[in-house]
């Protein structure tokens, strides 16, 4: 996706917080041909100038247009339930990030043990599937808490509610899958994609 696109991807993202929050209502669509493909998408909001965690939900797979995917995981990123719902005095000291999923692929290994030869940091989001059990991070997380490939499988598992070392057991299956990073830089302000080497666009 271009930075033209990121940037319509954003802004159309805090569009939809802003009149969820103010109006319970959705915005009328202005998004163009790209945005009706299937694709998942993950909405982020952080507080700032602190950066800190204030929602984060999304759609992992591509099971509908980009578009709508977008305004469902934005407005429910105003609700995460592990926060209070987010209140207009705090629109204009949030930043809005998007990111753009790839459609995750099952990681074949012949034994549990190769798993972390198959993840690359910085590159791999991950899920963890087990029976009813879910859970999702995405390819940033690991990057922003400094943990190992190893670390990274641990805390995929918690966040299905397994326990850390359940990657070990044969009957688990993870995916992996890659993300397209845009964020604000300023509440409402310029957009910029962020790759997960370090560099930015």
């Amino acid at each position: 996706m271009s930075l033209a696109e990121g940037t319509a991807a954003v802004r159309f993202a805090r569009t939809v917080v802003e009149q969820y929050v103010t109006y319970h209502t959705t915005p009328s669509s202005t998004l163009g041909k790209p945005f009706q493909i299937k694709q998942g998408v993950f909405v982020t909001l952080h507080t700032y100038p602190d950066h800190e965690l204030r929602g984060c939900i999304g759609i992992p797979l591509p099971v509908m247009p980009l578009e709508d995917a977008l305004v469902e995981s934005a407005q429910s990123a105003t609700r995460d339930p592990r926060f209070f719902p987010l209140t207009t005095e705090e629109l204009n000291a949030i930043i809005v990030e998007v990111t753009i999923l790839t459609p995750p692929k099952i990681i074949a290994v012949k034994k549990p043990t190769e798993y972390p030869t198959k993840i690359v940091i910085g590159r791999d989001g991950l899920i963890v599937e087990h029976g009813f059990y879910k859970g999702l991070l995405l390819p940033q997380v690991p990057i922003e808490q400094q943990w190992t490939v190893e670390e990274f499988l641990s805390n995929t598992c918690m966040k299905a509610g397994l326990p850390p070392d359940a990657w070990f057991e044969k009957d688990i299956k993870i995916s992996q899958f890659s993300g397209q990073i845009f964020t604000e830089t300023t509440p409402g302000g310029p957009i910029k994609e962020t790759r997960l080497d370090g560099s930015d666009h």
